[in-house]
């Protein structure tokens, strides 16, 4: 789908589990990072997705492909737990820790995957994308190049309370940000 408009290379998708839970984590830099990891993984994937993207028909599409939608800075228990549902039945879940889109670079993130990860026993699989986002204040570029990278399935440790959550959040987080790092050296040398 994206093809015509981009120039996509995906680098280790055999790391990708055929079953099991996994809870997929990805860095978010453009609007495209979602259906492009989506398209890639090779099974039914459900993804948490800004309530806003729910109107029009974007929303008919996202709520026809089982999408789960978020209300952001809002505590709200459902989206946890159909994504716990979705994981508990091996399914695929898929969420960006950083929480909404900005470089990419994973410089903080949100609890949400590594809780996923603990109350499930799910996998943990990061995938990075760089290509997607324009910079500020420039025109789109004609079929730019587009990287996504799968790393290796991750097991999240499953020391107790808060302390443990934040430990487990860090390690995702400093995960995805060595993958961007390292992407982004392999961008520049080519």
């Amino acid at each position: 789908m994206f093809r015509p408009f981009y120039r996509v290379q995906v680098h280790h998708r055999g790391r990708i589990p055929a079953s099991g839970p996994v809870v997929v984590i990805a860095n978010h830099s453009a609007n495209v990072d979602g259906p492009m990891i989506f398209g890639l993984l090779g099974r039914r994937a459900v993804f948490w997705v800004k309530q806003e993207m729910f109107t029009g028909l974007a929303g008919v599409g996202l709520r026809r492909i089982g999408q789960l939608p978020v209300r952001r800075g809002e505590a709200d228990r459902r989206p946890l737990t159909a994504a716990v549902a979705v994981l508990r039945g091996d399914g695929l879940v898929g969420v960006f820790p950083e929480g909404t889109r900005g470089s990419g670079e994973v410089a903080a993130a949100q609890h949400g995957a590594a809780w996923l990860a603990r109350t499930s026993g799910a996998q943990v699989l990061p995938v990075v994308c760089r290509g997607t986002r324009r910079p500020d204040g420039a025109r789109r570029r004609w079929r730019p190049r587009v990287d996504i990278v799968v790393g290796e399935p991750l097991t999240v440790a499953t020391g107790g309370g808060r302390a443990g959550l934040t430990a487990a959040t860090e390690t995702l987080r400093a995960e995805l940000a060595g993958m961007v790092r390292e992407l982004d050296e392999r961008r520049n040398n080519t």
